[in-house]
């Protein structure tokens, strides 16, 4: 996807080391299927991933409203305002 505007995002940082801290979590989890742990503690610890990812989806969304979407308003881009629609509904199923 090619823009014509810059993607530097004032939560990049933020974004990177919860993805980084998700990871460790999701090999965490790896390991306790691995060690035969029961059930119930991994579907908790997948139910942490999730809230994790949402909350990471959140952060990444306000960037794109608060700099893509004032950038295309600006614009008058309505393709960037038709792809964040687009990038929402798959994001909320």
């Amino acid at each position: 996807m090619d823009h014509s505007h810059s993607h530097d995002h004032p939560n990049k940082k933020k974004v990177i080391n919860r993805l980084a801290r998700i990871i460790g979590h999701l090999n965490g989890i790896k390991t306790m299927v691995e060690d035969d742990v029961d059930c119930s503690e991994i579907l908790i610890q997948l139910s942490a991933v999730r809230s994790a990812l949402n909350n990471t989806g959140k952060i990444i969304l306000n960037d794109h409203i608060n700099h893509c979407l004032i950038h295309a308003y600006e614009e008058d881009d309505t393709e960037i305002i038709a792809r964040l629609n687009d990038a929402v509904s798959k994001f909320l199923k």
